[in-house]
């Protein structure tokens, strides 16, 4: 079995918050996201790599993208109570862990479309590792 520090990571975050002061609301740019649309942002690409996982049990070399901007738009993250938001964002962060804890060992290299431009195939396996180092990247422009 394949271990992917998903909750590891979420929880991790977590804990820092106990000592860490954030202003949530706050835009280092007038089109930069708030560290609340930061994990607005997470929950989303949470939400659509857990589609991927899903899917490649059963099916592969589909297409699914997302448009990251119109995302964090259309869901009024800035607007959302921050508690909510980082509940939602731990809630799925747990279902990922979950299905990827009992991912079949067989469907580990299939394939799906993520590219918005040009096709590219990637594994679940490369998937699952680079949502946890997406995830990282972005939990770090929140606390350094």
């Amino acid at each position: 079995m394949m271990k992917i520090p998903v909750v590891a990571t979420v929880d991790a975050f977590i804990e820092k918050l106990r000592t860490s002061k954030i202003d949530w609301e706050l835009k280092p740019a007038p089109d930069k996201w708030s560290p609340k649309e930061i994990i607005g942002h997470l929950t989303d690409s949470a939400q659509i790599n857990l589609q991927r996982f899903v899917r490649c049990t059963y099916e592969e070399n589909f297409k699914l993208i997302y448009f990251q901007d119109e995302w964090v738009a259309a869901q009024q993250y800035q607007k959302a109570d921050t508690t909510t938001v980082l509940l939602l964002w731990r809630l799925i962060n747990g279902q990922i862990q979950r299905v990827l804890d009992n991912y079949p060992a067989d469907r580990w290299q299939m394939k799906c479309d993520n590219g918005r431009d040009t096709v590219s195939l990637n594994t679940v396996e490369f998937l699952a590792h680079d949502y946890v180092a997406h995830m990282q990247h972005h939990l770090k422009q929140i606390i350094p």
